[in-house]
């Protein structure tokens, strides 16, 4: 086992990471921008370092200084959490070749699975069903284009090849606008990912997300933790999610699972990973879309169901050992649902940076919170809103549902504007009570 870790990230996510290193017995340096000096993890961390202002390119995506860190605390792994560095192929592969080890998988994984085309080719080859599309690259003819648009059948959706997080993506309802929404999606997909690659799919009207959760060592064993539903979202970005999913049988979790874990041989992959699918509401049939290659914002709900603790495996791996778990020692008990807290207005989504003047976190059976917050920090204007994840788990969806409602009454944030009313309602509204809501679910339900 390793006998220091640098924690490459912010917020959260460090935190959780720090708390599974103090389990292991494992030390900890965390990097911090000069606006996160007074982070929690910062200050429980065995040694710390500066390494820049504020602004996330000049402190937590300055990849030299990362590994500067971890050379002069002589640290033996970088754990990068999730965004940032996290599934850059460039950065894992400069840690490993600074002597340091990645926790995470190996580069030309992260390179093959953050190509969204050769990705999809590698899914296909592997038995993975995927959504109907162009088999590869969209070409530079526009008669071709259009020719592939017929083919596929309206309404489609152009997608950026190097696109991830709900950007770089434009959907087609008809063929009048098909070339002008793949020019501007090529233009954008340039500037933003510095990849003008553009592929086509069929677009599904009313999908659900669901997602499947992989740990894989390096010595062969692949299991998977069953499946999470993440279709309550607003503009591509997951706001609730919960596991199991809602109306997702046994059967279908044990076809889906040895397909995930079929494909993660196939590549031969290392470390923790989620699938993610659409699934027709129509009739039931999941299509791959994206593999993220890291632990995800959500693997809480997967943690509270199964008794894994997704993290430790994550490091262990890295560390070359086993899983400590067989397929068969996977157990599913009850439901799990986790709100994401973002320092937001609630109606408009504008960031509410500043400072935190109250902060109470709720208690009883099943709650989690996980969070970096506390009574007088500041929350910085330059990083992700989300300024913490809480977390219910029953014995059935019904008590999780009644253990969040009560848990969001009790959470106090003041001084800021965040999501806990958003939170409120959702939990209150019979869509959602229901369970088995698609990905436009909450849109629809913000417009009225």
């Amino acid at each position: 086992m390793f006998d220091k870790i640098v924690i490459a990230n912010r917020g959260e996510i460090a935190l959780r990471i720090q708390r599974a290193c103090r389990e292991l017995g494992i030390k900890t340096v965390a990097i911090h921008s000069e606006a996160d000096r007074d982070l929690t993890h910062v200050k429980l961390a065995n040694e710390s370092v500066c390494i820049g202002p504020g602004p996330s390119d000049k402190s937590y995506l300055n990849v030299p200084s990362v590994i500067a860190a971890a050379e002069v605390t002589d640290a033996e792994a970088i754990h990068p959490g999730y965004g940032f560095l996290s599934e850059n192929a460039d950065f894992a592969e400069r840690v490993e070749k600074s002597g340091f080890v990645f926790i995470g998988p190996r580069p030309e994984t992260i390179r093959l699975m953050g190509d969204k085309v050769a990705a999809k080719a590698a899914m296909k080859a592997a038995g993975v069903p995927c959504v109907p599309g162009s088999d590869g690259a969209l070409p530079d003819d526009e008669n071709e284009i259009r020719r592939l648009g017929r083919e596929v059948g309206y309404p489609v959706i152009i997608k950026a090849a190097g696109g991830g997080g709900g950007r770089g993506m434009r959907v087609v309802h008809t063929e009048a606008n098909l070339i002008s929404s793949v020019n501007l999606t090529r233009a954008e997909a340039s500037k933003a990912f510095g990849n003008p690659m553009l592929y086509m799919e069929k677009f599904l009207e009313t999908p659900r997300h669901i997602e499947f959760q992989v740990l894989a060592d390096e010595h062969g064993n692949v299991i998977h933790l069953g499946e999470r539903d993440c279709s309550v979202q607003r503009r591509h970005q997951k706001v609730i999610e919960e596991a199991p999913a809602p109306g997702i049988t046994e059967k279908v979790r044990r076809q889906m699972g040895e397909v995930v874990v079929k494909a993660c041989k196939r590549i031969n992959y290392r470390g923790v990973g989620t699938f993610e699918f659409l699934m027709d509401t129509r009739d039931g049939k999941f299509y791959f879309i994206e593999m993220n290659t890291r632990v995800q914002v959500e693997h809480p709900v997967t943690e509270m169901i199964t008794g894994i603790d997704i993290v430790k495996e994550q490091i262990r791996i890295a560390a070359g050992l086993p899983l400590s778990v067989r397929q068969d020692d996977v157990r599913f008990q009850g439901h799990a649902i986790e709100c994401r807290i973002n320092a937001e207005d609630p109606e408009k989504f504008v960031p509410s940076p500043g400072r935190i003047t109250g902060y109470h976190t709720p208690g009883g059976p099943g709650i989690r919170v996980d969070s970096h917050i506390y009574a007088g920090y500041s929350v910085p204007p330059y990083y992700d809103s989300m300024i913490g994840k809480l977390i219910a788990h029953g014995k059935d969806r019904n008590e999780a549902l009644a253990r969040m409602r009560s848990a969001l009454q009790e959470l106090v944030v003041d001084g800021i504007k965040t999501t806990i009313p958003l939170h409120r309602r959702i939990l209150n509204e019979t869509g959602y009570i229901q369970g088995g809501v698609n990905i436009h679910y909450l849109e629809g339900l913000l417009s009225l």
